[in-house]
């Protein structure tokens, strides 16, 4: 068949499932959005209000639903404002394909307008990037784009088109969709060792990352809990990996993580470490993480073996196989005095006040939407609040940006979860430093009539730099505090939304009730105290066991 490139680009999309296409048009990518103009009947595309808000809709997409989220893109401003949104990304392992329009063959390296070498930008933080250079290339690249976006270890993958190829006439085949690479073979020696030595052990903790929710294996991590009675502590990607209400879960491990999460970790015999990269967020000093514990490492990424810590035994592996071929060696065991010791360091719940603070802001929106639904959140004191307090239950319920740390990434990846799943209510948690980097999306918001409630938890600071300012600098508060010169409520109203600003538990009760009601797009702004702290933390280059619990209080 003789087709466009164009076309030819379109016809592989649909070759590959895809139902949804995020992105911003301009003038080098502009004869693919005219081929796009004959598949609206068969892939809806979503145009943001910035490039960068479209890679974070295509990640939140991706990761809420486990397909590859896909983006598109003009040249020079438009490919490089796609660059934060990629390496937040590749740094979560999210399987993305982003389509980046470049200037025709002819006019590379003469500074055309709008050119950027956006494969040279992007190699560090993708995959693979591909940059074709004839019509009969796009097919091939095209598809080995999807291949590698998704095997194995998943990431982001960028594809860069010169505007002359989308107009020039190929041939075109059409193939099934392309597959996963065959998952590493798992070593049936090693697992029965891996076995034999949690059996052994009399301390154990499960330390489950983000592996475990890619690998679609909560199920088989729960089974192995269960079975062996094992504490499981999660990280900020691997939330609802393990149901948070489950007695045997500890919640978050690290920095930020729970006292008796952290504490198990250091007084364990033994860390099974599932699907996760020992991140110095969870770590802290490396040298003095879980001394007196052996170390089993499962990941499907051999680069991440011993990488950041030691090891006593490892498994190159995908995780759902690993644990289903494991079960059987694994002894049913009663682990009664650990889980006892273990229950000691638990805090206790914290008494709700009327006037709101992180606590009663977490629990009043879990009180009012339940469990069932996806929350969303940028980067700062609110998202530690949130995987603290939030009940995670299940996978791909929690969208956050854990390697990189974006600012701005919330509303974007909400917009992409809520287009991936009409059916569940979608709940973005910012804090007004990030929330105001990236809300010129609340006009996608608007545009598309998604229901998304944003809580904007407002100190009118950027808080945990404030936090630090306070803990580490001496108080010296240099350009941290924000003007407080919005109003969220006709914000909110400008862009055909509603809004609401709250002080207290029930006026935030009576907001999220209007919120769902309406079903409509909906920002409410919540006022807290400008100094209230993330606790616990453990400070930089600390051990996790020597967390600071509240002012002056640290725990050994």
């Amino acid at each position: 068949m003789q087709l466009k490139g164009s076309q030819i680009i379109m016809e592989c999309l649909v070759e590959q499932n895809v139902d949804t296409i995020f992105g911003y048009p301009g003038g080098q990518i502009m004869p693919l959005y005219d081929a796009l103009y004959d598949y609206t009947d068969r892939i809806n595309h979503i145009l943001t209000s910035h490039e960068q808000g479209a890679t974070h809709a295509a990640d939140g997409y991706a990761r809420s639903t486990g397909k590859v989220g896909v983006c598109f893109a003009t040249s020079g401003p438009g490919a490089t404002n796609t660059v934060t949104g990629i390496a937040t990304a590749y740094m979560d392992s999210s399987p993305m394909v982003v389509i980046t329009g470049q200037v025709p063959i002819s006019l590379l390296g003469k500074d055309s307008f709008q050119e950027v070498d956006i494969v040279g930008v992007a190699l560090p933080i993708t995959k693979h990037s591909f940059f074709c250079r004839t019509v009969e290339e796009l097919a091939p690249k095209i598809r080995e784009a999807f291949r590698i976006a998704k095997s194995g270890r998943p990431g982001p993958v960028l594809v860069d088109i010169p505007k002359n190829l989308m107009v020039e006439i190929g041939e075109y085949k059409a193939e099934e969709a392309v597959k996963s690479d065959l998952k590493p073979y798992v070593n049936s020696d090693k697992v029965k060792e891996i076995a034999n030595a949690i059996n052994e052990s009399e301390k154990p903790i499960i330390y489950a990352g983000g592996g475990v929710i890619i690998s679609e294996a909560s199920k088989e991590l729960t089974e192995l809990a269960e079975k062996s009675q094992i504490p499981v502590v999660t990280t900020l990607m691997s939330m609802g990996a393990f149901d948070r209400r489950n007695p045997l879960s500890l919640g978050m491990l690290g920095m930020h993580g729970e006292k008796d999460a952290n504490m198990a970790a250091h007084h364990s015999d033994l860390i099974i470490a599932i699907g996760s990269r020992f991140s110095d967020r969870v770590t802290g000093d490396t040298k003095r993480f879980a001394k007196g514990a052996k170390i089993i490492h499962i990941d499907i990424d051999p680069s991440e073996i011993g990488k950041n810590v030691r090891y006593d035994y490892s498994l190159t592996a995908d995780i759902k196989e690993a644990l289903t071929k494991m079960m059987p060696y694994i002894e049913k065991k009663n682990r009664n005095e650990w889980f006892e010791k273990v229950q000691q360091w638990k805090k206790k719940p914290k008494e709700l006040k009327q006037k709101l603070d992180s606590n009663n802001i977490i629990n009043t929106v879990n009180k009012i939407v339940g469990d069932d639904v996806i929350v969303v959140t940028d980067v700062g004191q609110h998202q530690m609040w949130t995987a603290q307090k939030w009940p995670f239950r299940k996978p791909r319920t929690f969208i956050t940006s854990g390697g990189l740390g974006t600012m701005g990434f919330g509303l974007g990846a909400a917009i992409g979860a809520q287009i991936g799943n009409p059916d569940k209510q979608v709940i973005h948690i910012s804090g007004d430093g990030s929330f105001r980097m990236n809300l010129n999306e609340l006009a996608t918001v608007s545009a598309k009539d998604l229901p998304i409630i944003s809580i904007v938890i407002k100190n009118n600071t950027l808080g945990m730099v404030r936090q630090w300012q306070n803990l580490f600098f001496d108080k010296r508060y240099s350009a941290t505090d924000l003007a407080d010169v919005i109003d969220y409520e006709k914000l909110a109203s400008a862009f055909g939304l509603n809004g609401y600003y709250v002080k207290s538990v029930d006026s935030l009760t009576e907001a999220l009730k209007d919120a769902k009601e309406k079903g409509k797009g909906t920002v409410i702004a919540c006022e807290i105290y400008i100094d209230e702290n993330v606790w616990p933390i453990v400070p930089p280059g600390e051990a996790i066991n020597n967390q600071v619990l509240a002012e002056n209080m640290i725990l050994k």
